[in-house]
């Protein structure tokens, strides 16, 4: 009797750590943002959903909209689920995860299986012959956060390696063990399968977030920095080699070095737009639905390009809140980061937030000329149903991990 007794006691406690409040914050950032890409997405798209005769949109300008308000209805449902569930089950899932993403992104080489678009294979179909289409890379770039984390948590309590001394192979394998290659080994080798998938596809910009959430999680988990310069200096290099070697890659660096060397109806048309977008909204805008450039002037104004109809109608002063929103969100995850239970929550909440804050200054550096084209959307602004669940599903996991940040104590 006294046995069951503590076992209730011992579930109950797991379940009031789990069942804690939500840090409120953080949770009104996320549905402030929401809210007002919500708003601005409808703002851009519907004038490419009136004009498109496609079957799929049928010329409805409310198309856009309203798939992704269903699906921000969706995701918000999967945020408070998540948030509901004790953050330590992600910690024996991450392996499961990883595996299941891998599993997807083969997938994507599978002629009948795939969803390709322009010769890309990124997408697959939810239900694999039909559904919505969605990048198995967005799952990737949390799985590999999570199993990192999962790892490197344990990273203090692992008892270094010994090999014999008595033969050249130990003495090398002491020596590399001893540097911290041998423990860098096994997430190289994930980062490597994870990455060529990605960029095969290809997906240069998805392979590039997968990296920094995962040098994020390393950085924090406390490997030297030395490998971050040698793995940074070596990227570099690649980037040169690729540059001199790669029509492609020449290009498209050569064109956000000097816009003015191609002709603007060719290469430099987006980035251009965009910037008559931004250079119209002045200080305060031109109106909340009243931008001119989303008249079929800025390529794809409801995805990539959302933020430069957003400064157009909501001015400088309008853009500033935005990243003041962006910013206050970023900074409200390192700090719960800073005081979550564990090493493990702290490591998951800072691969999470930092990949939020690379996509965020990644498509405005875009936008705003600061960085050559990427790709990458802006979250919970751009389009794109899959992607803003899985980053809903995201801030669920850390709302969860909030749940169990030890209360202040009163003196």
């Amino acid at each position: 009797m006294a046995r069951k007794s503590k076992r209730d006691r011992d579930l109950t406690m797991e379940q009031q750590l789990a069942r804690g409040p939500l840090d409120l914050p953080f949770l009104m950032l996320v549905l402030l943002l929401l809210g007002v890409g919500l708003v601005m997405l409808f703002s851009a798209s519907y004038y490419t959903a009136f004009r498109d005769s496609s079957a799929r949109v049928h010329n409805n300008p409310y198309f856009y909209i309203t798939n992704q308000a269903l699906y921000a209805g969706a995701g918000l449902a999967g945020m408070y689920i998540v948030s509901r569930i004790n953050y330590q089950r992600f910690r024996w899932m991450a392996p499961l995860a990883l595996a299941g993403s891998i599993f997807l992104l083969v997938l994507c080489y599978i002629p009948g299986l795939n969803a390709p678009i322009n010769h890309v294979r990124r997408w697959l179909r939810l239900f694999l012959v039909a559904g919505p289409t969605y990048q198995p890379s967005e799952i990737a770039k949390v799985t590999v956060v999570l199993f990192f984390a999962a790892r490197l948590c344990k990273r203090d309590t692992e008892k270094q390696l010994r090999f014999t001394k008595r033969t050249g192979t130990g003495r090398m394998l002491n020596w590399l063990e001893k540097i911290g290659f041998l423990e860098l080994v096994p997430y190289g080798a994930v980062l490597l399968v994870v990455l060529g998938l990605i960029v095969k596809e290809p997906h240069v910009s998805g392979a590039l977030l997968v990296a920094v959430g995962a040098a994020s999680v390393l950085l924090v988990s406390g490997i030297s920095l030395k490998w971050f310069i040698g793995v940074g200096g070596a990227g570099v290099a690649l980037v040169g080699i690729m540059y001199v070697t790669t029509n492609y890659v020449k290009r498209k660096i050569g064109i956000w070095l000097d816009p003015t060397s191609v002709d603007p109806q060719d290469g430099a048309y987006q980035f251009w737009q965009g910037i008559y977008s931004i250079a119209s909204g002045g200080l305060l805008g031109r109106g909340l639905g009243e931008s001119n450039q989303k008249y079929g002037f800025v390529p794809e104004p409801e995805n990539d390009m959302i933020f430069s109809i957003l400064v157009e109608e909501l001015g400088l002063v309008g853009a500033f809140l935005i990243l003041l929103l962006f910013a206050l969100l970023i900074l409200r995850g390192y700090w719960l980061a800073l005081h979550a239970r564990d090493k493990f929550g702290t490591l998951t909440i800072v691969g999470i937030i930092t990949l939020l804050a690379a996509q965020v200054f990644l498509n405005i550096g875009v936008v705003t000329g600061l960085i050559p084209n990427t790709g990458i959307p802006l979250p919970f602004f751009s389009y794109g149903g899959t992607a803003l669940m899985i980053h809903l599903a995201e801030m669920g996991m850390i709302l969860s991990i909030s749940r169990q940040i030890p209360a202040p104590r009163k003196d």
